[in-house]
């Protein structure tokens, strides 16, 4: 561990600026290829979400391991609901079950729990198990996993600008006084720092209405792996991708040296 913190730690250049191999707090991952991973097995969708749930374990540790201090995980989108009715209720059953299940693992490490999205549409038996564990973890540092619930960024970003309008309308916000701080802190993510690396499974090359504005620079990584089948190890080579990785911000590679 003591060798892979060393190799982890971030790397500036002598003016402060930060280049290849920038420290990373947060990963966020879409965690997708569970039904068709069960389908090629020729088993229900269900099965491969169950599959997929048992996974996040590993990940986390992985994730812990590296130094990562929030994991954010695409759980449910809120274009999800479109799905058949039988699996949206078995998804919900499956996410109350898994958090009630992991519940002293998350005391036992000390991981926060944390949610974006709108989880106020989200059945009462899930809000009960969530709104419990974030309770109990509130106060935990340093390893946090959140959860992308009922969210999409759209309907974030949507959110957002109400609320904004609401502040400016009751006069507690002047329109020259909005900038990207004042948005980001009405985001969902208020408090989060942006995703440094995005991992999208299953070999899908798009971003699905995911952390659009808070991922506006980071690194992206896609791995042709189902998520049920995302090991530890390909965890770790998208680490080392990233450290491989210069992260410009718009200023050019002579800039940074």
């Amino acid at each position: 561990m003591g060798l892979l913190n060393a190799f982890f730690m971030p790397q500036k250049n002598k003016d402060g600026r930060k280049g290849r191999g920038e420290r990373l707090r947060h990963v966020a991952i879409i965690m997708d290829g569970n039904g068709r991973w069960a389908k090629e097995r020729g088993k229900k969708r269900i099965f491969g979400h169950i599959k997929g749930a048992e996974k996040v374990p590993e990940i986390m540790q992985a994730a812990h391991e590296m130094g990562v201090e929030y994991l954010t995980l695409f759980a449910f989108s809120s274009e999800n609901w479109n799905r058949p009715a039988a699996e949206v209720s078995a998804l919900m059953r499956l996410l109350a079950r898994t958090i009630k299940a992991n519940r002293e693992k998350f005391l036992g490490n000390k991981t926060r729990l944390l949610t974006i999205g709108d989880v106020s549409a989200l059945p009462a038996f899930c809000r009960r198990e969530l709104d419990l564990l974030k309770a109990q973890t509130k106060d935990f540092e340093g390893r946090n996993l959140v959860l992308a619930l009922n969210y999409g960024s759209r309907d974030e970003i949507t959110r957002a600008v109400k609320k904004m309008a609401g502040q400016v309308k009751s006069g507690n916000l002047e329109p020259d006084e909005i900038s990207w701080d004042r948005i980001s802190g009405n985001l969902d993510t208020a408090g989060i720092p942006d995703p440094d690396l995005l991992i999208r499974t299953s070999g899908e090359l798009r971003l699905s209405n995911y952390l659009m504005l808070q991922a506006a620079y980071a690194e992206l990584y896609f791995s042709k792996q189902y998520w049920p089948d995302f090991s530890r190890e390909e965890f770790i080579a998208a680490v080392n991708e990233y450290h491989r990785r210069e992260r410009r911000y718009g200023l050019t590679g002579e800039q940074l040296k």
